[in-house]
């Protein structure tokens, strides 16, 4: 699923000490935040945990976002992916399978943790608010996806005192954790148009919807 391939990591599902605040002030807070986000560039790293806690994957790279609905995923460890939103179509690319998987974006997004960063609608129209918490200097604020189905159960941003997204924390169906860990973020400057284009590369077998333009 394009899921497994976007999410960026994971960590062991954390035990948060509630703070002052009310569910509904997830949606509030994250949509308040969204509204002043033209544009997001910054690296990540990623861990997945098992249920058990065992760390099964560590992953790398770099993300470039521009709202509306286009976002570029660069996985550039342990092996190279590259995930494009154009606006209309999803494509993810691994050079090593030398496939080219491509999707309508709604097909392809849904509620999940790439549309609440780049997509064009409201949060609480997707998600379900959850209690605001703080853990390790961070508030975190937890939303559940709607969408019956999902392969979530579970997103939760974390912001820094600077109001800074610095953390994205997810639960799926198999109660894996995986956690994004950002740096160097950086919020409102202007990307090139060519960062949100996919051209399959020549050679590469093209799965699922045709590359309509």
């Amino acid at each position: 699923m394009i899921l497994a391939q976007v999410r960026a990591a994971a960590l062991l599902t954390l035990l948060l000490v509630p703070i002052a605040g009310f569910a509904a002030d997830s949606i509030a807070r994250v949509e308040a935040y969204l509204a002043k986000l033209s544009t997001l560039t910054a690296d990540f790293v990623q861990v997945v945990q098992d249920k058990q806690g065992q760390v099964t994957e560590r992953a790398s790279g770099t993300l470039s976002i521009s709202r509306p609905n286009r976002f570029r995923w660069d996985y550039q460890q342990p092996y190279a992916q590259t995930i494009v939103a154009d606006g209309r179509k999803l494509w993810l690319y691994d050079p090593d399978l030398e496939q080219v998987t491509v999707r309508s974006l709604e097909q392809g997004l849904g509620a999940t943790p790439a549309m609440l960063l780049s997509g064009s609608g409201k949060v609480g129209d997707a998600f379900t608010a959850g209690p605001v918490e703080q853990q390790q200097g961070l508030t975190w604020y937890r939303l559940a996806p709607k969408q019956q189905g999902s392969d979530f159960e579970r997103v939760s941003l974390g912001f820094d005192g600077r109001n800074e997204l610095v953390a994205m924390e997810l639960v799926d169906k198999l109660r894996q954790t995986t956690t994004i860990e950002f740096s160097r973020v950086k919020r409102g400057a202007a990307l090139d148009d060519s960062l949100f284009r996919f051209v399959p590369p020549d050679g590469a077998d093209v799965i699922g919807e045709a590359a309509a333009r």
